[in-house]
């Protein structure tokens, strides 16, 4: 069934004594203003990860063949070719290979980009992900000297094992605006078969992501960052009112150590004129670690339950 209604959002990442997404020095990931933030990509992988765990088509994730004794990562062609269980070459039609991506919940909810096989097709997802911005002014980067149980092998004298590090923030928690434009995909209703556009199916199967991919993906690395909280306004259904990115609108704050989501500025935001426009406001938190205030006319949720709370 085709999703009609529009969607803005924010959710939330806590990391703690963990490294939700590192640059390739392995510190997290800042911008030219030392601002630690994650990217959209760091967002996404969980809950693709999520999305394969519960047998759905994954396209944009990678992926390891074995070849000539060596195990190495397929290409877009090889990774469509498996999922799909089809062939693609020259000959074949672009509403083939636009039926088949479509047919890729990643692809449905986040966009592509395929070039491959004389095909050019490039899909603007009805998902959008900003940047995740750490929201949190007293974050500390800590570096912690690992003992390697092996010694240096390219070292012939080398007489002890090596060292290594590891690098975490101590706390940090950052906040990601998202969007969901269920028209996306119209101009395409009439170009592939069968084909409805962006479903309510592919939105729930996002909204679970968002709501614990972060928390069930953990690495070594990544153990310690979870989903703290989400915040979705569905607009009424053929409203196209259009809202800024609402993690400038979020404000993190600590008072005798309870974490403090304060909503102020959004419910400044959700003027009676806006609200006419809005069918529903839903938060999902943690209610043990995080307490949302400054924000009416919302249906809170226990995070981890989705219990009303």
């Amino acid at each position: 069934m085709k999703l009609k209604n529009r969607v803005y959002g924010v959710s939330g990442i806590r990391a703690k004594m963990s490294n939700w997404n590192a640059d390739f020095t392995g510190r997290p990931k800042t911008t030219s203003k030392n601002i630690i933030f994650g990217s959209d990509k760091a967002f996404k992988f969980p809950v693709k990860y999520q999305w394969i765990n519960e047998g759905e088509k994954v396209l944009y994730i990678k992926s390891y063949k074995e070849e000539k004794d060596k195990v190495q990562p397929r290409s877009l062609k090889e990774r469509y070719e498996l999922i799909f269980e089809t062939k693609i070459d020259n000959k074949t039609k672009t509403c083939d290979v636009l039926k088949n991506l479509f047919n890729a919940i990643d692809v449905m909810n986040f966009g592509a980009t395929f070039a491959e096989q004389k095909q050019n097709i490039s899909i603007t997802g009805a998902v959008q992900i900003g940047q995740g911005m750490n929201i949190y002014d007293d974050t500390r980067v800590e570096v912690q000297d690992i003992l390697s149980p092996f010694r240096n092998s390219k070292s012939d004298d080398a007489g002890a094992s090596s060292l290594g590090t590891k690098i975490v923030a101590d706390e940090a928690h950052y906040c990601y605006p998202f969007t969901v434009n269920p028209y996306a995909y119209d101009e395409y209703v009439n170009v592939v078969d069968g084909f409805e556009g962006y479903t309510v199916e592919a939105y729930e199967k996002f909204k679970d992501g968002v709501l614990r991919g972060a928390t069930a993906f953990a690495t070594n690395s990544k153990f310690g960052c979870e989903n703290e909280y989400a915040i979705f306004i569905t607009l009424k259904e053929g409203v196209k009112l259009s809202l800024p990115s609402l993690d400038n609108f979020i404000v993190f704050k600590k008072e005798q150590d309870k974490n403090i989501l304060d909503c102020s500025k959004l419910n400044k935001l959700l003027s009676p004129k806006v609200l006419d426009n809005v069918e529903s406001i839903e938060a999902y938190i943690d209610e043990y670690n995080l307490e949302i205030v400054g924000l009416d006319n919302v249906k809170l949720h226990n995070i981890y339950t989705r219990e009303v709370i």
